[in-house]
């Protein structure tokens, strides 16, 4: 059985046997009983004690117990606590009337009925404790409520972003589907067209200059496909934390030189006029994979956003890690809009709209990460965007 909690009483009487006496009377476990000799020394008991009952005597020298008593119902503090009034006084001073008209709850005579006071204490004592733990559990209810609104916010989180996922799964799904049947459909059309006319033999579509020019549709094609799966299993493993580097020391300067030279057909096409910037070397500890696939993102995406549009490309070194900018001239992009660029499957919104999936930028702010860099945007509406590459010289942290 659990131990009940301590109460406290308080009596004053200016009488010290009085004190000695009434406490004796009263005294019971887990009852803490305080003695005041006069209405000061109960005030000061008063502000640091909670009290389940004051007892008073009514004729004290200075502040006698009906002052007390109107003085307690006049803090907010004391205002709640029960009083009983005792005096040695007849009936005919009235004093009884004057302690209910005090405050008081009740009025003893003495000598006092032991088994009177003894049951009138344990009745507030009770109802004290009574009135204490429904305090604690009302505040426990409070507390479960709170934690269970807590719970219930975060559920309704949980369901939002699986609802979003789900479309997010959804939209990937037939953006996927799309993205795929395009180059498919050519490669079936192709296909048909070679077989139709492979009996004949003299089809104009057999001719070196028209096989040669199918061949190049055909490998930009399967190229786009593969890229499409490739970058669909980087998603898969960032999700699982299995994007894995293996740094080695390598020139970065020649790497993007390189990639510069890989993406100028496609730039071309655009319309985009591709300017370098790079010192003879820079030299570091990177994954030569993950850091291709840095800039061709970055390049792909300006070629995509800027088409017609001049694109500048810049590698510089300073500080213990090296800096690329891919700085395009498009529509540029609305600061509220620079996280959410950065996101899995965004596109932006460019009319018409650009063909992928939407994980450029994704790929290539984590692959930086990997290698402890980053990926930032500066851009506003109509003033381009620039994109800044940070890696540490040494690789990965």
């Amino acid at each position: 059985m659990p131990q009940l909690p301590e109460v406290n009483v308080l009596i004053v009487d200016d009488l010290p046997e009085n004190l000695l006496a009434l406490e004796a009377l009263i005294r019971q476990p887990q009852l803490v009983v305080h003695q005041a000799g006069s209405a000061e020394q109960a005030l000061a008991l008063l502000l640091d004690h909670d009290f389940a009952l004051a007892i008073l005597d009514v004729q004290m020298p200075g502040m006698n117990g009906f002052e007390l008593a109107e003085a307690m119902r006049g803090t907010g503090k004391t205002r709640h606590i029960p009083i009983v009034f005792v005096s040695a006084a007849g009936s005919e001073l009235n004093y009884a009337f004057k302690g209910y008209e005090s405050g008081a709850i009740d009025f003893l005579q003495k000598p006092l009925d032991t088994h009177a006071v003894r049951s009138k204490v344990n009745v507030f004592v009770e109802l004290h404790r009574q009135r204490k733990l429904l305090k604690e559990q009302v505040a426990a209810l409070q507390q479960a409520r709170r934690e269970q609104d807590a719970l219930l916010g975060k559920l309704e989180v949980a369901h939002s972003e699986l609802e979003r996922a789900v479309a997010m799964r959804d939209d990937f799904i037939s953006l996927v589907t799309q993205e795929l049947r395009t180059p498919l459909n050519d490669l079936y059309v192709q296909t048909q067209m070679r077989k139709t006319h492979l009996p004949s033999g003299d089809s104009p579509a057999f001719a070196v200059s028209s096989a040669r020019e199918m061949l190049d549709r055909e490998e930009r094609q399967i190229g786009a496909m593969l890229g499409l799966i490739d970058g669909m299993l980087d998603v898969s493993r960032l999700r699982t934390g299995e994007l894995t580097i293996h740094p080695r020391p390598l020139d970065l300067a020649a790497l993007v030189r390189r990639a510069g030279t890989s993406h100028a057909a496609r730039l071309e096409a655009a319309g985009c006029e591709v300017t370098l910037d790079a010192p003879a070397s820079v030299q570091g500890v990177w994954d030569e994979f993950r850091i291709d696939q840095i800039i061709s993102n970055l390049l792909i995406n300006a070629a995509q956003h800027a088409p017609g549009q001049p694109v500048r490309l810049s590698l510089s070194s300073g500080d213990g890690e090296a800096r690329l900018v891919v700085r395009d001239h498009g529509p540029g992009i609305a600061p509220r809009d620079h996280e959410r660029v950065f996101r899995q499957f965004e596109r932006g919104t460019p009319l018409p709209p650009v063909p992928g999936l939407g994980l450029g930028l994704y790929i290539a702010q984590q692959a930086a990460r990997a290698h402890g860099g980053s990926v930032s945007l500066d851009s506003a509406p109509g003033e381009g965007a620039t994109f800044t590459v940070r890696l540490p010289l040494a690789g990965t942290p």
